[in-house]
């Protein structure tokens, strides 16, 4: 009798383990990214790099384990589609090594990842944890900004050390505020949504909250990201939800701006800098346009398969002008003085012209737009069924992507920051492709499988997400799942 109880024990841990959420594994990956960069400035894998393979890895057993089909024709094609310029482009690599390298990275990030998370996430409920995640995240990113722009221990920026970049470093100083954008759109997607009163008004000042660190970064194309992003989900849920949060963000802008002074004169100098082109530019800008222009010139020299992954730096020296400076200086934060150089065109459209050509070029963004629309008639649907629970998760969703979208017209993958991109591009894709009420894939996946919809025959106990959603993602409701949540 003695020996039994250990083992029902055991047993019973062994279950509870069996019985939690697979996103849990994904929601891992977001919190690594709270740990500090490698402070030497020498690159080299993130632990949420290294955790992203985990979870690709864990997903793969599941599906092995579950012997169901993990997605759906729908699916399968949009996740897929930019392997094939992929390819081609790594023929095309100035190396054997720099074209596994290149292509590893782009399936991490625009193939793998996405697909894992499409498949862990099981309904809604995910969405939220895995939303708030974010917000947690971007919160203590941007407490760490804040604290270093007070204290005068940030990246340089105008000769003094106020730049906010969180646990990144100088040497990523796009990272602190990737993160705090989205989770900042995490949060205006939450408190947008039909949520508890409590939750939405606890979002909704996260989302204040995370403005001051965001402003802090100095960062113009995260800026330009979010306030674009932010526009569109408060005009999706609703033009007279827009114009009342529109005015509470612009009273709390100018409470910090105008009350407090924060930043004043260097936020008003970094504005200007975002149109100042043809008249005196900072030379950040002029090595932007630069290597846009190089860019350029290299996919008009190869317009269909382009010079190769990880070609950038081999042919930027080629085609760019004298204009272009040696590379970028970074100081501080707690790392030395440093010369990067400038490997990368930060704008990814251009880069993946340059690198991969029209074919891969079109492969990706075709993939994307599909997303983006699917997406946009999932959250119509959603809107015009009157019920709206899930209009937080489509506003998460769809806000994630375009974020992506439109921050990639002023810069490009790199960085631990990268997972998170991975992470975004995933939740889209389940929202699109796996949750999305009303999307392509969901009545495809229904006449496959055979199961309700989320207001369906779903075996779920008192959840949003039936046995439907669940068979969509590729996991079933055997004898060792647990009904969505």
């Amino acid at each position: 009798m003695a020996q039994t109880l250990p083992l029902r024990s055991a047993a019973r841990s062994t279950a509870r383990v069996r019985h939690l959420p697979p996103v849990l594994a994904v929601v891992a990956v977001v919190a690594l990214l709270a740990l500090p960069a490698a402070g030497d400035g020498e690159g080299g894998a993130h632990p949420a790099d290294a955790a992203s393979g985990v979870v690709v890895l864990y997903c793969a057993l599941r599906l092995v384990r579950d012997r169901r089909r993990p997605l759906t024709r729908t699916a399968a094609v949009v996740l897929g589609l930019p392997v094939l310029g992929l390819a081609l482009a790594a023929m095309g690599a100035v190396s054997p090594g720099a074209g596994l390298t290149g292509l590893g990275r782009y399936l991490q990030v625009f193939v793998l990842v996405p697909a894992a998370v499409l498949l862990l996430v099981r309904g809604r409920d995910d969405v939220r944890l895995l939303a708030w995640s974010m917000v947690g995240l971007a919160v203590w990113q941007g407490a760490v900004g804040v604290r270093q722009y007070v204290t005068g221990t940030g990246a340089s920026y105008q000769g003094e050390q106020v730049r906010a970049v969180g646990t990144f470093g100088p040497q990523d100083v796009m990272g602190m505020a990737t993160v705090v954008s989205l989770g900042l759109v995490c949060a205006v997607g939450l408190a947008l949504g039909h949520a508890p009163a409590r939750r939405r008004v606890l979002a909704a000042g996260c989302a204040i909250a995370l403005l001051l660190p965001l402003a802090l970064s100095f960062s113009r194309g995260a800026w330009i990201a979010t306030a674009v992003t932010c526009a569109a989900q408060l005009l999706l849920a609703g033009a007279r939800r827009a114009l009342a949060v529109g005015a509470a963000v612009v009273a709390a802008g100018v409470v910090l701006v105008g009350g407090f002074g924060v930043g004043t004169a260097m936020l008003q100098e970094r504005v200007g800098s975002i149109t100042q082109v043809a008249d005196s530019p900072d030379q950040s800008v002029t090595d932007r346009y630069t290597m846009w222009a190089a860019a350029a010139g290299m996919w008009r020299e190869r317009p269909l398969t382009g010079v190769g992954l990880k070609g950038f730096p081999e042919h930027r020296d080629s085609h760019a002008s004298l204009a272009l400076s040696s590379g970028s200086e970074t100081d501080g934060a707690g790392a030395g003085y440093r010369r990067q150089p400038l490997l990368s065109p930060h704008n990814m459209y251009l880069l993946i012209l340059a690198e991969q050509g029209l074919i891969g070029l079109l492969a990706l963004a075709g993939s994307w737009l599909a997303l983006l629309v699917l997406g946009l008639r999932g959250l119509r649907t959603v809107r015009r069924s009157g019920a709206g629970s899930g209009t937080d998760c489509a506003l998460v969703a769809c806000g994630l992507l375009v974020w992506q979208l439109t921050d990639f017209a002023y810069a490009d993958i790199g960085g631990p920051s990268t997972v998170l991109t991975a992470v975004c591009f995933g939740l889209a894709a389940w929202w699109a492709l796996g949750g999305g009420t009303g999307s392509g894939a969901g009545s495809e996946a229904e006449s496959e499988s055979g199961a309700g919809t989320e207001a369906g025959t779903g075996t779920g106990s008192g959840s949003e997400t039936g046995a439907g959603s669940r068979s969509r993602t590729g996991f079933g409701t055997g004898a060792e799942e647990v009904p969505a949540r």
